[in-house]
């Protein structure tokens, strides 16, 4: 029996394990730093905190970490990496990805969301219900790219970056790390590191 191990039980992690149970995993389990106060996630048990996890990382074919805040997931993800975790990256079967694309480890790529030839995608993205990433895009570990988001081709976008609902980025352009980019925005030019850009064209928000 395949039994896959979440971190982060909310409604995030609900998609998670849904998408889990499509690409084959038959038991899921939740494990929350709000346990054990937290004892269910929906349909699924919460079983343990972070700690108990780590305790317990022998029991699971395989780790996934289900935590939106970039950051967080982040060191979570390295965290379990250093202690040995099985971290897996989860396709959803209504994506499509291409096969010449690279998908990193702790990635979990949703419904509808295309992957187009020769992107990188790095360590635990998010590639959100309904996305699109084009040929030769390169995006750094813990990014989001939210639901319905576009990426033309050759964009790259730094670690930790959050591009919101909606957006849309040209082609070539590069975005740098810690960048959050505003639901509904068009991004026409390259984004500094550590700001927030928003609106049609998107600039930098004071």
């Amino acid at each position: 029996m395949k039994r896959l191990a979440i971190l982060g039980a909310s409604g995030h992690g609900q998609v998670v394990a849904d998408t889990a149970e499509c690409c084959g995993w038959q038991t899921v389990e939740f494990f929350d730093d709000a346990w054990p106060g937290l004892q269910k996630n929906s349909v699924w048990q919460v079983v343990g905190d972070t700690a108990a996890l780590m305790n317990r990382l022998a029991e699971f074919e395989g780790v996934v970490v289900a935590i939106g805040n970039n950051r967080i997931r982040h060191a979570k993800l390295i965290e379990l990496r250093a202690a040995g975790a099985s971290l897996v990256t989860l396709l959803h079967p209504a994506a499509i990805v291409s096969r010449y694309a690279a998908i990193g480890q702790g990635t979990v790529v949703f419904a509808g969301t295309v992957v187009n030839a020769e992107a990188s995608i790095g360590l635990g993205a998010i590639l959100n219900t309904g996305c699109s990433i084009d040929h030769d895009c390169v995006l750094g570990d813990a990014v989001h790219i939210s639901p319905g988001a576009r990426l033309a081709g050759g964009v790259y976008v730094g670690d930790l970056s959050w591009i919101g609902i909606g957006a849309c980025v040209r082609q070539l352009v590069r975005i740098g790390e810690r960048v959050m980019v505003g639901a509904g925005s068009a991004v026409v030019s390259d984004i500094p590191n550590d700001v927030t850009v928003a609106g049609v064209p998107a600039k930098r928000m004071r």
